[in-house]
Parts: structure tokens; C-alpha cells; sequence
């Protein structure tokens, strides 16, 4: 099946390129296109080299805030993840349910909720991110030459930048 044109790729989303709307022309329809559509296919292939342990990637995602920050009121990991605290509830019940992490009073403030992540927790963090961190070494070393990864680590400094940049922008 051939691929649609980026223009048709939009179009059918519903989707307007906003430098259309603004008059911007510095990045065009194709590039965006062409970028999300990278980010997009290598995001699919690391998530089809998770184990089948049944947590979701925001369960997951979740257990890394709670690594790098260690515990913390729920309104913070909240914070962390973007997430709404309604839907944060239904993921840390799944979460405590698995013994992934747990969850306490505060020590000073009795209303509010600490989670921390558990040994299993951390060891299944841990599990998940080296079957992928394993198969993008191994795609890395056998796809590209010396000069292809230096770009790419160009690139993925690049990307968490705009990362960075998208966060600042919702805080605002």
C-alpha cells in the first residue's frame, strides 16, 4: 500500500498546518510530517520490545517519576506525569494492586497521599527499559555507521529540547 502524501496525511486527520494559519513558512507540512512520523514508528518499535508484564506504559512511566524522585505526595507525581489526579488514582490502584508501589499518609500532612515504588516495581522498571535499551543498541550498532550516530544523538538532544520546550509551554 503506497504511503499518502504528507499533505493528504493531514488532511485526512482533520489536521492544519499552523504555519498555513500564520503565515509562517519556516517549517513546512512535510518536515513536521516527516519528524512525527520518525518519532512516531521508533516509539512503536521500543514498545513492541516490552516485556508482556500487563503495565501500561503510564504505569510504567510512572515508575520511573517515582525512581528519579523518590516518594512523593500523589499531587506531585500527578505534576510529574501530566495526568489528570482522577486518572492518576486508577493507575496507582492498578499500580499498588501489582505491589508496585505503595502508598502511605504523609508524615506531617495526614490528608495528603506519599507513593514510592517498591522493589518489584523497580525491578520490573528495570526489566522493561533493558529489553529496550538492548534492542536499540542493537539496531544502533548494526543500522548505522559512525557519522549516522553521532547525528542521532545530535537529534536526541534536539528532541529534548523541544521536550522541554512543549512542558514550559503548558505551564505557562
Amino acid at each position: 500500500m503506497e504511503p499518502l502524501a504528507p499533505e493528504s496525511s493531514l488532511a485526512w486527520f482533520g489536521v492544519t498546518s499552523q504555519s498555513k494559519k500564520t503565515g509562517m513558512t519556516a517549517v513546512g507540512d512535510e518536515e513536521i510530517l516527516t519528524v512525527l512520523n520518525a518519532i512516531l514508528a521508533l516509539s512503536r518499535r521500543l514498545r513492541s520490545e516490552r516485556a508482556p508484564s500487563g503495565v501500561t506504559l503510564a504505569g510504567i512511566s510512572i515508575l520511573g517519576t517515582l525512581s528519579r524522585l523518590g516518594p512523593v505526595p500523589s499531587n506531585q507525581v500527578a505534576a510529574a506525569e501530566r495526568l489528570e489526579p482522577q486518572s492518576l488514582t486508577r493507575l496507582l490502584a492498578d499500580l499498588e494492586k501489582r505491589n508496585l508501589i505503595s502508598r502511605a499518609r504523609g508524615e506531617r500532612d495526614r490528608r495528603e497521599v506519599v507513593v514510592a515504588v517498591t522493589a518489584k516495581g523497580r525491578a520490573l522498571l528495570k526489566d522493561d527499559l533493558m529489553r529496550r535499551r538492548a534492542w536499540l543498541e542493537s539496531a544502533i550498532t548494526a543500522a548505522l555507521d559512525e557519522k549516522e550516530r553521532k547525528r542521532l544523538l545530535a537529534a536526541a538532544a534536539v528532541m529534548l529540547k523541544l521536550a522541554k520546550h512543549q512542558a514550559e509551554t503548558r505551564e505557562q
